[in-house]
């Protein structure tokens, strides 16, 4: 029996297939799995080079018709390209499998399912983890991940009022107050960003940082740090002095001891692997609780697990079915 040609899906098929509230939904689910025990903790792989490198995410994940999915994505990161080479930061490429059979079915552009599926992430932790009340938000890092968080934040934060942008590029910082202003989030231009984060009810960093960009008095009683940026080993954005004070959750706790913010502070001693409250799909599962006094501090340490690419990825690849949209392409003859 011959193969079905595999499906090619380019980066505006992604960011048009797939919208934010349908992105969260199954990125939510994924992590709800994760927590119920019922899929597998999913795999990384990463290889350093000079000035970047690559890292392999691979899961198997169910979607709710009871269809059998694995995905493996390889993505490069290397933050001088736009300023050398005129190339986006992150690129790559994520395979999407039939996991009963093994037939290829999707190659998808992964630079774009990797910024959405981040900021489901993020979205699910401040449903899960922020304070009801929360109207306000900070956010370092107004690039394409911090520009994609807009929309999503603003998707489960119903009462956000004012987003603050903070950046040292000025192009980048004017280009996320023009996005937000397009999609009527009320924000404005953040010099300093610990100011800024101390008056905020969330605050979200999605930088490349070699540095804390956060130390413990950078933030507010309740406050929700969802530290995005730090997914591989040298990267750091909060201060493991803040993680000691704040109740930590992490996305994956093996992978976030390895390449988070968390990693960085068991290194430094500031607290162990059992002071961390909870992975978020256990909160989400209800094995554990999520926020527990409106003062709490919490942390969440969000290094990017496959499962959230994989159940991105089948929600692209239906849509595209549905839609006519793609390019087929026939490897097997």
């Amino acid at each position: 029996m011959a193969l079905d040609p595999l499906l090619a899906i380019s980066a505006t098929d992604v960011g048009e297939l797939l919208d934010p509230k349908s992105c969260i939904a199954a990125v939510e689910r994924a992590f709800r799995l994760l927590g119920e025990e019922r899929a597998q903790a999913p795999a990384l792989c990463g290889l350093h080079v000079e000035g970047g490198g690559f890292h392999v995410k691979a899961a198997v994940l169910d979607d709710e018709a009871g269809g059998h999915w694995f995905a493996a994505k390889v993505n490069a990161n290397f933050p001088a390209n736009p300023r050398e080479r005129g190339l986006p930061t992150i690129q790559g490429a994520m395979l999407l499998m039939n996991a009963t059979s093994g037939e290829p079915r999707a190659l998808i552009d992964s630079a774009s399912i990797t910024a959405l599926r981040t900021a489901a992430a993020t979205a699910v932790a401040v449903r899960w983890l922020a304070r009801p009340d929360a109207e306000t938000a900070a956010l370092a890092g107004c690039g394409v991940q911090g520009r994609a968080h807009l929309a999503f934040l603003a998707a489960v934060m119903p009462r956000l009022r004012l987003l603050r942008l903070h950046d040292p590029d000025a192009a980048a910082l004017r280009s996320a107050l023009e996005a937000a202003a397009a999609l009527g989030i009320a924000a404005e231009p953040a010099a300093n960003l610990a100011a800024a984060c101390r008056e905020s009810d969330v605050c979200v960093t999605c930088t490349p940082s070699r540095r804390p960009l956060l130390e413990a008095g950078d933030v507010s009683p309740g406050a929700l740090v969802a530290g995005v940026g730090a997914d591989n080993g040298e990267k750091h954005e909060l201060a493991p002095a803040l993680l000691a004070r704040a109740v930590v959750v992490t996305d994956l706790l093996a992978q976030c001891e390895q390449i988070g913010d968390l990693h960085h502070a068991l290194a430094a001693g500031a607290l162990r692997r059992e002071d961390v409250h909870a992975d978020l799909g256990e909160v989400i599962a209800g094995r554990n609780p999520g926020r527990t006094a409106a003062d709490e501090v919490v942390v969440f340490d969000s290094t990017g697990m496959a499962l959230q690419d994989v159940a991105a990825a089948v929600v692209v690849y239906q849509r595209a079915i549905a839609a006519g949209r793609g390019t087929p392409v026939a490897l097997a003859r």
